[in-house]
């Protein structure tokens, strides 16, 4: 059998649901069809209780797949409390999911523990399973199997413990790794690994003490193997049956004979699902509120504290309380770890347990101060010069002002990879990668401000491209917070931001500003920085300040916060910097930006304005509501969040190197993956429209996308060649389906 051609369902399928396992998979037989026709679709779980039904053989095909080739997907422990190396043995490859382990136990190599709670002696042996199992001291009074109370768990075992109906108790049962319970004694079946004859032989009892004598097919499956009573005789009677303790004076089989016992046919019939469930949730619900104290007390607050959240409110009554505790921890933290633990993450964190408490009124107000935490820590960050001009500055000779006009005209952006990783709080915090291109449209420049000095009134006047005008004759009026409905805001926040209501150059003249963008409105093509920028760069130029692209491009920063919208570096960095560029943003202060423009020959250039098709979706789309989705989510730490933008921002640097290559192809593969990432992060940045003109478009290209957050606006469709691009084209005119437009663009180079 060729094994290159094999496929697991437990991870080429289910990598087909999850982007950040796309590259991987993409690798793997078949791969790139099962991403084609099920990248798209989303996974969903459900418990059935009503399968009747067992599958034998997959603990070890489980193991396996945790300790073989696809181990370096697996996270080694999650939602689990272990107390430090020194305290406890636990193999490096061992698995520890939703558990808690505590001082003193053991865990042998490639080993799986679940849902369980471990203290004491404990040793649990290499290649085993322990699911569901509370293991605690052994009872003193009780039959000893061995004279340090050590419960041990041999190599290749399994372990699990379930609760059964009307209140009977629960059953502890243990089998071998490999024994299969239909296989019967005449076939050579197995308990615990061994012959059932030596089984019998080892533990001197009768087969008629397990099977009835009417039974021809004596297995594990119908065997009388469990006996049911407390959990320490549990425990003792295990091991003795397991071959890992000794009975020299038959106490224990003694015990085991009496009991009642039940075997896994009768198991089947009387566990009580629902009651498994239950204990589960609250086991979780433990684990979490433990975490979450620890986590708080040690004061870095590094974990989900939303998620921790969310598990302990399955047992409503004790974590409440929990909740109200650990808001007490506040008041004194900030002031402790200032250095390292950003304010707004903080204050997400006491949200989030104010939310949890049932206080939703406070909880509004702390979520006020996130944000106001945010545009605080990017303002600190970001540095911008300006400067104060010489007395003489816009004089002439004889001390009247001369009339000073700016005008400022700019592309849009059009990003392939990488967005996310330059919006704050991320950049500030972590290293950022965007790769974008600066586009005109229709043959202009879509952008731009003039910026008049007048002398004929004072104040400022601002109109834009729909003929709508405001006069401002006060200008201490205009100062933030502005109202989301307010049309001028970003013009306001950029006097505000560039210092010019303060400079003397009001104190002669007034302004007179003009703005356009000859873009449909929610383009997604980075306008609204952009604009900024224009108007930023005209104010520095009225005033003789730093119009340099890296200084406008770091007030612009400052103006979105000033504005309340947010917003990264990507979009007026796309703008001010022509043509394709790969930017990188390190963390620190100031926040430094490292703009390398892409040195593509004429030839690429000329192949991707033909391949690449700019088309208007004609959904409109609201990035503000989008981008406080994924901040809420990184600053709740939300790791399968973190994951994906590290990877955007991986693909960035890809996607430049396959540019440099001249392999436009590849470029549409990473869109493809980007695209998929950007829908982990928000699921609504689709939406049917999209889904169906991607659909369409998929066999004329390599690669689409929507350009910023998603959720419409405009689409880049890599087509496949020149030809497939004039194909395309021409099928999306003839089509009824479809109400887009396709834009004649080309790339702003350098003037």
């Amino acid at each position: 059998m060729d094994l290159s051609f094999l496929l697991s369902l437990y991870e080429d399928l289910v990598a087909a649901w999850v982007p950040t396992r796309h590259e991987w998979l993409r690798n793997r037989p078949f791969g790139r069809q099962l991403i084609a026709a099920l990248g798209r679709h989303k996974m969903f779980s459900f418990c059935s209780y009503d399968f009747t039904f067992l599958h034998f053989g997959t603990s070890a095909e489980v193991l396996d797949h945790l300790a073989g080739t696809y181990s370096e997907l697996v996270a080694r422990g999650h939602m689990c409390w272990i107390p430090e190396t020194t305290a406890c043995d636990i193999a490096p490859s061992t698995v520890i999911l939703s558990s808690k382990i505590s001082a003193g136990v053991s865990i042998g190599e490639d080993s799986l523990v679940y849902d369980s709670s471990l203290s004491g002696r404990v040793r649990i042996g290499s290649q085993s399973i322990v699911v569901g199992v509370n293991v605690h001291e052994l009872i003193k009074d009780t039959p000893q199997v061995i004279s340090n109370t050590c419960f041990t768990l041999p190599d290749r075992h399994c372990l699990w413990e379930v609760p059964l109906v009307n209140s009977m108790g629960r059953v502890m049962v243990y089998c071998g790794l490999h024994d299969n319970p239909k296989l019967s004694i005449k076939r050579d079946g197995t308990f615990c690994g061994k012959p059932w004859r030596n089984v019998l032989e080892d533990l001197k009892i009768q087969d008629t003490d397990m099977w009835d004598s009417s039974n021809h097919d004596k297995c594990l499956w119908n065997a009388r193997l469990f006996p049911i009573t407390s959990p320490s005789e549990m425990l003792n009677v295990g091991m003795w049956l397991m071959g890992s303790g000794h009975d020299p004076d038959g106490e224990v089989s003694c015990m085991w004979r009496k009991s009642q016992r039940v075997s896994l046919e009768e198991l089947h019939r009387s566990i009580d699902y629902h009651q498994l469930c239950t204990d589960s949730s609250k086991h979780q619900a433990d684990i979490a509120a433990t975490i979450a104290k620890s986590c708080m007390t040690n004061g870095l607050l590094g974990r989900n504290l939303f998620q921790l959240c969310e598990e302990m409110l399955v047992d409503n009554d004790s974590s409440l309380q929990v909740c109200k505790e650990l808001l007490t921890y506040f008041p004194s933290h900030g002031d402790q770890y200032s250095g390292v633990l950003p304010q707004s993450r903080a204050y997400q964190v006491k949200m989030d347990l104010l939310r949890a408490s049932g206080d939703l009124s406070t909880a509004s107000m702390v979520e006020e101060k996130v944000w106001a935490s945010v545009a605080s820590e990017t303002s600190s960050a970001v540095k911008y010069r300006s400067k104060e001009p010489s007395t003489n500055a816009m004089s002439s000779s004889n001390g009247n002002l001369h009339p000073k006009k700016a005008m400022v005209e700019l592309p849009v952006r059009v990003d392939f990879v990488g967005g996310w990783s330059d919006t704050p709080p991320w950049s500030l915090e972590r290293p950022g990668c965007v790769l974008n291109m600066a586009i005109s449209l229709e043959g202009s420049l879509p952008v731009g401000a003039i910026i008049e000095a007048t002398e004929d009134r004072h104040g400022v006047l601002i109109e834009d491209d729909a003929e709508r005008k405001v006069y401002i004759d006060d200008l201490s009026s205009i100062s933030h917070p502005f109202r989301e409905a307010d049309t001028f805001r970003l013009v306001k926040s950029a006097l505000v931001a560039t210092g010019i209501l303060g400079h003397r150059i009001l104190s002669k003249s007034g302004l007179k500003i003009r703005t356009w963008a000859n873009v449909p409105r929610g383009s997604g093509l980075g306008t609204s920085s952009i604009l900024a920028a224009a108007v930023v760069k005209g104010l520095f130029e009225l005033m003789e300040d730093d119009a340099s692209d890296d200084n406008v491009a770091r007030a612009v920063l400052v103006v979105e916060q000033i504005m309340g919208t947010g917003g990264g570096w990507q979009d007026q960095i796309g703008g001010l910097y022509p043509g394709i560029k790969c930017t990188e943003s390190f963390p620190g202060q100031p926040l430094r930006l490292q703009v390398v423009p892409l040195l593509a020959s004429p030839q690429l250039i000329q192949e991707l304005e033909q391949r690449l098709l700019v088309v208007f979706t004609g959904q409109v789309r609201l990035a503000h509501r989008v981008l406080e989705k994924v901040v809420t989510r990184y600053l709740r730490r939300d790791s399968l969040l973190i994951s994906s933008i590290k990877r955007l921002a991986e693909l960035a640097n890809t996607g430049r190197e396959a540019l440099m290559n001249g392999e436009i192809d590849e470029l549409g593969g990473i869109m493809l993956e980007a695209w998929r990432l950007h829908q982990e992060l928000d699921p609504f940045c689709s939406n049917r429209a999209v889904d169906e003109l991607f659909a369409f478009a998929d066999p004329y290209c390599c690669g689409y996308k929507l350009v910023g957050a998603g959720g419409g606006g405009f689409a880049l469709l890599l087509a496949r060649s020149v030809s497939s691009a004039d194909e395309l084209r021409r099928a999306l005119r003839e089509s009824a389906a479809f109400d887009v437009k396709v834009y004649d663009w080309s790339v702003a180079m350098p003037r």
